[in-house]
């Protein structure tokens, strides 16, 4: 676990480290890693291939793609998406993702269909609360 957060402080430093006219992808010690800047907020995703690959496959523009959706999507949740949604809906924000990615592929891509169980869980839980009052 040490080692990972280690290495997770290590391509954070590198990302916030590269000027904005430097692209958006880099490799660092076997990870392909892809990351976009929206105001404040860095968005990074990292791939390592697996065992018996020698390269990489993953797509570095998909992946640029997926972030951008994973944003939009987020601002049709939330409004215009900012550091305080994510750290007080942290819940709501991991399910979201979990929406759009199934072990380590991504499954959905449409704002729609990933808001709609987003919406079912925000409504099922407003009644669950009103029960008790």
């Amino acid at each position: 676990m040490a080692e990972r957060t280690a290495l997770e402080s290590e391509i954070i430093r590198k990302c916030l480290s590269r000027s904005e006219l430097q692209c958006s992808f880099l490799e660092y010690r076997g990870y392909k890693v892809v990351y976009r800047r929206y105001a404040s907020l860095f968005f990074i995703v990292g791939t390592k291939p697996s065992p018996e690959e020698e390269e990489n496959p993953e797509n570095e523009l998909g992946l640029l793609e997926f972030i951008h959706n994973l944003v939009e999507t987020m601002d049709r949740w939330a409004g215009s998406i900012c550091e305080l949604d994510i750290m007080y809906q942290l819940e709501q924000v991991h399910f979201l993702l979990d929406e759009m990615v199934m072990n380590g592929c991504i499954v959905e891509t449409n704002k729609h269909n990933i808001l709609r169980h987003i919406d079912l869980m925000e409504r099922e839980s407003q009644k669950a609360e009103s029960m008790y009052r």
